[in-house]
């Protein structure tokens, strides 16, 4: 007879079904709808990635960052020109115009568009791998919930199988070098990082956070324990780079690859204001310099408009100082500032993901010439913690639509608008329904019977008591901001062209940028507050 005194240990996992074969699941759903949206619109990217192809197959490792034979130079980091390259043996076999320097150029016959299109769905393994081992540990409830956020992140979709781009396989490196990270494998975490620098060089955002919770995590523990740990990152991190850069110097290319890694005269912003704090600075200098006009004094226009949709130096502004790289460098670093601060104080491995996905959400807001597919850098790390608390997945859920919403005029032509809309609004429909399922079993297990308020389950009482009576709420005034995306949106695609023609046709692009730069900038204080509040 067993003793009734024993109990049977509680297992994480609830579902008979391991982590793999749950995330392979969804790995294959999703990879049929990306093959649907094989023949859909791709932008330019496309034919940038086709050259590089054939630049890195053609052409000697020390004419990859000097090459001008299309407008389409190299501007990555030496890895992602590896990767390429090692595409392009595929790619060859596909079809030998595609990697053709010259004939190849401009080149979109079918059998280019499906071996691109499959490069990306296959190079996606890395952020499955990363979703993986970040969720292993998980109940099957959370990790499957998150493998949707992620997985089926219309984000990544628009971007990168419509829109066309690699982000999904740079962010999976992220989450894998976040994974080992939050086990305490510091030196794994770190060399990862350092990989993914070598890829794309816009992860740099987060390097600060990395450096301060690795030096007082890591190399702690007596002076010469510290010294010896940080001596052997510094090794790990000099390695990759020497491994990246060192043929460049070699060949006396480095500053080369350099100048093609920063160009610096692109401007402030993109062609699309990215929907960050630079949207309301550009604005207010436009109301000025109208105001002040009218009251007679003589304002220069700019020579460059913010509102002609270029991609350029546009910089100038009419009365505001002038902004430049350094002060928008020194933004971000005072944003992240904080962060900084908690992980030097307390290096908690399990903060790290919120600490770099901030960093992440610092860079786009104050950085400089932004692009807007950058709010993936820190939407999908915070998809990871979005179930942690009712909060996080309240902010998630706005958060994840305001950036999805924000990436509408990516995909531009009729056809691709209700692909678009559809995912949004299935990702909308399975967020809610998901943290709503969460959080009523959340409020189930908080008040059980027996259970009192002062147990350690039961601290966040008045969450878990709202979550049992209505599950999943967002407040009122977040409600009234998503209600106001159908009315900007409702404005830019049917009103605008009706009440006024072919005039001013940035208009509805700027008012997506102000009203999403609302929703962003509630997001980083959100997630300022929260860090500055947590222990």
């Amino acid at each position: 007879m067993k003793d009734p005194k024993k109990q049977t240990p509680i297992t994480t996992h609830t579902s008979p079904y391991n982590p793999i074969t749950e995330l392979t699941w969804f790995a294959l759903v999703v990879a049929c709808v990306k093959l649907l949206l094989a023949p859909a619109y791709h932008s330019t990217d496309f034919e940038v990635h086709r050259h590089w192809l054939a630049l890195t197959r053609t052409l000697p490792l020390s004419q990859w960052y000097s090459d001008n034979t299309s407008p389409w130079t190299l501007d990555y980091p030496p890895f992602f020109a590896h990767f390429e390259r090692f595409l392009s043996l595929f790619a060859r076999l596909v079809d030998p115009t595609i990697v053709d320097l010259h004939k190849g150029l401009n080149y979109s016959s079918p059998s280019v568009i499906i071996f691109q299109r499959i490069s990306v769905i296959v190079s996606d393994t890395a952020l499955m791998y990363g979703v993986y081992r970040l969720t292993r540990n998980l109940e099957s409830r959370k990790r499957i919930l998150i493998c949707v956020l992620v997985v089926w992140s219309p984000g990544l979709l628009i971007v990168d199988h419509v829109h066309f781009q690699y982000n999904g396989f740079l962010l999976g490196i992220l989450l894998l070098s976040l994974s080992f990270l939050e086990e305490g494998k510091d030196l794994m975490g770190g060399f990862l990082f350092a990989v993914l620098l070598c890829f794309k060089h816009l992860f740099a955002v987060a390097a600060p956070v990395y450096f301060v919770y690795l030096f007082r995590h890591y190399c702690r523990g007596g002076f010469v324990r510290g010294f010896g740990r940080l001596v052997m990152m510094g090794v790990v991190v000099a390695v990759v780079f020497a491994a990246a850069y060192g043929p460049f110097v070699y060949h006396g290319q480095i500053h080369q690859v350099l100048r093609r890694m920063f160009p610096f005269g692109r401007g402030l912003c993109h062609a699309y204001w990215a929907p960050n704090f630079w949207v309301f600075y550009i604005i207010f200098d436009k109301v000025l310099a109208f105001l002040l006009a009218k009251l007679g004094f003589n304002i220069q226009a700019p020579t460059a408009s913010f509102t002609g949709g270029l991609v350029g130096d546009s910089s100038p502004f009419a009365v505001l100082p002038q902004i430049t790289p350094l002060i928008t460098f020194m933004m971000v670093l005072l944003a992240i500032s904080p962060c900084l601060i908690k992980a030097w104080r307390d290096p908690q491995p399990r903060m790290i993901t919120r600490w770099v996905a901030y960093a992440y959400t610092c860079g786009f807001l104050f950085g400089w010439h932004v692009h807007e597919k950058a709010s993936l850098h820190f939407v999908i790390p915070l998809a990871i913690v979005a179930l942690r608390s009712m909060e996080d997945a309240r902010h998630y859920f706005l958060l994840s639509i305001v950036s999805c919403y924000s990436l509408f005029p990516l995909l531009f032509e009729a056809q691709e608008y209700p692909i678009k809309v559809l995912l949004l609004l299935l990702h909308s429909i399975l967020m809610w329904f998901g943290f709503s399922s969460q959080f009523k079993t959340t409020a189930a297990k908080a008040s059980a019977p027996g259970q009192k308020r002062g147990d350690k389950v039961g601290k966040n009482w008045s969450s878990s008591t709202v979550a049992k009576k209505g599950g999943f709420v967002v407040r009122w005034i977040e409600k009234s901001y998503l209600l106001g995306l159908l009315v900007v949106e409702t404005w830019g695609q049917f009103l605008h062209p009706i009440l006024l023609g072919n005039r001013f046709p940035f208009l509805p692009l700027m008012i997506i940028s102000i009203y999403c730069a609302l929703g962003m900038m509630y997001s980083w204080i959100w997630q300022l507050r929260w860090i500055i509040r947590s222990r």
